[in-house]
């Protein structure tokens, strides 16, 4: 396990293992104790995320293969930082057969292929589906034979050996697959996939051979001594994570295991042999400390007069988890009721469908995750009460962890968890949105300094060797755009003027996601033209309320760019919403160094997401894995430690500040966190401080920044500690016994507190 945090690069083609290697030595001067890097196999070519692997033998020659591999781990070796690798056992890469050795042999040979079984496909129901046409009939006029290949434009299939005389069509016919329209794929698709996407299909890891097969590689390279942890995508898409996890741990002994699991609020772990998570439920900790719990009902008022509709989180999840069960993922569906009779096939379709649906997390494991699915049928009774035998006879086979159906349940209500939740009702629910986060709760509205430090005792005491984080790849918006978007909370009636102004002045047929759009807006701003447009596009698709990824509407989306474009021409607008964006922006900046010192000081092993040592306003993917201009870091960490103290302000030099002198604490001294211990304020503004001891490290944050300035600020209000201590982040020196707020959060509104002088970190 590592000492100091990680440090999360998305490595690809344009930023590739060379180029990741050249920042190392700036890594550890930032106080970093690993790197946590990106999928480095094979993957399809031009991946610009490395998760859908086609070769599990190869380093990805994109990246600069196995030499740069080794180059890296040099360097790695050379500045003594360790290598977290993200590992994808539930799916592979299939969008171009060609490059996908296992794939294509499957498709050539169909049940006969040595590899048949690597893949979770119904040969019982014929020919392989490939939903890559376009209009069907007319399509295959565009199929061509080219020697031992079919193909279809760009795309390129194998012919079974003596199966290439006549012609294209009749060639196809005699295929072990059959290439159908795309919009066939998910109503008809006969192997399992990762969530809705075609392109990857699910890998049957549970089996040794396969196992061994797709992990020799990353294997060898914990063997040898060049990889030091393990990062597991999406464990619930497995068939059995549990036995899965065990097979990884027994032939990884040494390695940090940590895997990617959303857990909701109040749920825990499985007992696995790993680590921990990869973080979310941490991120939904600590940023709910900066919202202002008090303006729930404003925030609610407001949405409710925008939309004319009340808010309602359990119906909207409901109804978008409903949607994605029997629509996106109806071939999963279909799948799950051939497991069924004798019930009538219509009925064991609603059924399973309305407990996937008001299933409350994305996988429960019988017998220890019972309650979850009695909840869920409890909930689907009560919404179909002419269900109630349907759901009786469904739930006993699925509290059966032996029975098939069970086993492919659990994998089909993750992904109607992911695609309804995360990828719908996320763009759907605007009230307010810095909740809207992967693993958060949006109908919570905020958290308590109570609630956290229940919460971090408890991460202390079960899981201290989990991973924390403030951003992913994976998350909607980035730490900075939501922790200005908290500021919004302490001003609820002056949001709600501006919002309900501009939509009045520039609005959309969907009142709801224009208030998305001005919050992310206004917690990005200023951000550049084409990528707010960008983003605006891919939200309106994912809420699929007027325009989706398979039907865009054309209307909607021009009036969406005209929305986009106002915010930039419209001079009063832009003039407002620039207004309003400095008017919160110093809160932000208050909010985002809170946060982040409390996420690098908690119980757990920090990560830091490329990038966000300084500012990031980043929203979703793409977007957050642009290039990271390392080279301005460099110069900014160089003057830091020739002994400058930034300001707070646009350069963000005051984050990397925190950053580094937090990580390098963790690093250098790691003796200083092996214990949790709030430590109160008193005074008329406790409220405002969230402190804690590590163990003679003292974290000590500003929360609500705004409220503070009006209620005239810190007044007297203070910590007590034992002893002399010394604010790393600052080097100034405090006496023991009551420390006044006031002299102890200036010029910077987060102190890092040690019990001794840490001497000089570098």
């Amino acid at each position: 396990m590592p000492t100091g945090p990680t440090y999360r690069v998305q490595v690809r083609p344009g930023f590739d293992l060379d180029a990741t290697a050249q920042i190392v030595d700036y890594l550890a001067d930032l106080g970093i104790g690993w790197l946590y890097s990106a999928p480095l196999l094979a993957a399809v070519p031009g991946s610009a995320h490395g998760y859908d692997v086609v070769d599990h033998r190869s380093v990805n020659p994109e990246l600069g293969g196995e030499k740069a591999r080794l180059r890296l781990v040099a360097a790695l070796r050379e500045a003594g930082l360790g290598l977290l690798l993200d590992i994808v056992p539930n799916h592979m890469g299939v969008a171009r057969p060609e490059t996908n050795p296992a794939w294509w042999d499957v498709l050539r040979r169909g049940p006969a292929s040595p590899y048949a079984g690597w893949f979770d496909i119904d040969f019982t129901r014929g020919p392989v589906l490939v939903p890559v046409l376009a209009e069907e009939s007319a399509a295959r006029a565009d199929l061509v034979v080219d020697g031992d290949e079919l193909r279809y434009h760009e795309h390129r299939y194998p012919i079974a050996d003596g199966t290439g005389d006549g012609t294209p069509r009749q060639v196809h016919e005699r295929q072990h697959y059959r290439l159908v329209c795309w919009r066939r794929g998910d109503r008809e698709l006969t192997y399992r996939r990762f969530f809705a996407v075609s392109d990857l299909a699910a890998v049957r890891v549970e089996d040794p051979a396969v196992f061994a097969a797709t992990h020799a590689e990353v294997l060898r390279w914990a063997a040898a001594g060049e990889l030091d942890g393990i990062r597991v995508d999406h464990p619930d898409g497995l068939r059995d994570p549990a036995g899965y996890l065990a097979r990884l741990r027994a032939a990884a002994p040494g390695c940090w295991l940590l895997v990617e699991k959303i857990l909701e609020v109040g749920e825990e772990l499985p007992p696995w042999p790993v680590e921990g998570t990869t973080g979310y439920d941490a991120l939904a900790e600590v940023c709910g400390l900066f919202v202002d719990q008090s303006a729930e009902a404003a925030f609610t008022a407001l949405d409710t007069a925008l939309t004319g509709r009340a808010t309602s989180w359990p119906e909207l999840t409901h109804e978008c988890k409903l949607a994605a069960a029997t629509g996106l993922l109806a071939a999963e569906l279909a799948r799950l009721v051939r497991l069924t009779p004798p019930l009538p096939a219509a009925e064991a379709a609603a059924g399973l469908a309305e407990l996937a649906a008001n299933h409350s997390v994305y996988r429960s494991y019988p017998p220890a995750g019972d309650r979850h699915l009695a909840q869920a049928r409890a909930e689907a009774g009560r919404r179909r009460p002419d269900l109630v035998a349907t759901l009786d006879r469904l739930t006993a086979r699925l509290r059966d962890p032996a029975d098939e159906l069970a086993v492919r349940f659990g994998q089909y209500t993750g992904a109607v968890q992911a695609k309804g939740v995360e990828d719908t009702a996320y763009y759907r629910w605007s009230r307010f949105v810095a909740l809207n986060e992967v693993g958060g709760a949006p109908q919570r509205f905020g958290s308590s300094p109570e609630r956290f430090h229940r919460a971090a005792a408890r991460r202390a005491e079960r899981r201290p060797a989990g991973m924390t984080t403030l951003a992913t790849h994976d998350t909607k918006r980035g730490e900075d755009v939501r922790a200005r978007l908290a500021v919004l909370s302490e001003i609820p009636e002056r949001w709600a003027a501006a919002a309900r102004r501009w939509t009045a002045r520039a609005g959309l047929p969907d009142p709801a996601f224009a208030h998305l759009l001005w919050q992310t807006a206004v917690g990005a701003w200023p951000i550049a033209r084409p990528r707010l447009h960008a983003y605006a596009v891919k939200a309106a698709r994912e809420a699929a309320t007027t325009t989706t990824w398979t039907d865009p509407d054309p209307a909607y989306e021009a009036a969406l760019h005209d929305l986009v474009d106002a915010m930039y021409d419209d001079a009063a607008l832009h003039a407002e919403l620039s207004a309003l964006a400095a008017r919160i922006t110093p809160g932000g900046w208050s909010n985002s160094l809170g946060q982040k010192l409390i996420q690098l000081t908690m119980p757990g092993v920090p990560d830091v997401y490329q990038g966000t040592e300084l500012w990031d306003h980043s929203l979703v993917d793409p977007d957050n894995r642009r290039l990271v201009d390392f080279g301005l870091r460099r110069d900014l960490l160089a003057r830091l430690d020739a002994g400058w103290l930034p300001p707070v302000d646009h350069e963000g030099a005051a984050k990397l500040l925190v950053v580094s002198r937090a990580a390098r604490l963790r690093r250098d001294r790691p003796q200083l966190f092996t214990g949790y211990r709030p430590v109160p304020a008193q005074g008329p503004a406790a409220g405002h401080a969230v402190a804690f001891d590590r163990g003679g490290a003292i974290t000590v944050a500003t929360r609500l920044p705004l409220r503070l300035a009006a209620c005239g600020g810190w007044d007297g209000t203070a910590i007590t500690v034992d002893g002399e201590v010394t604010d790393v982040l600052t080097g100034r020196c405090h006496s023991g016994g009551p420390l006044p707020l006031a002299d102890l959060l200036d010029p910077y509104p987060v102190a890092l507190l040690v019990t001794s002088a840490p001497g000089r970190q570098r």
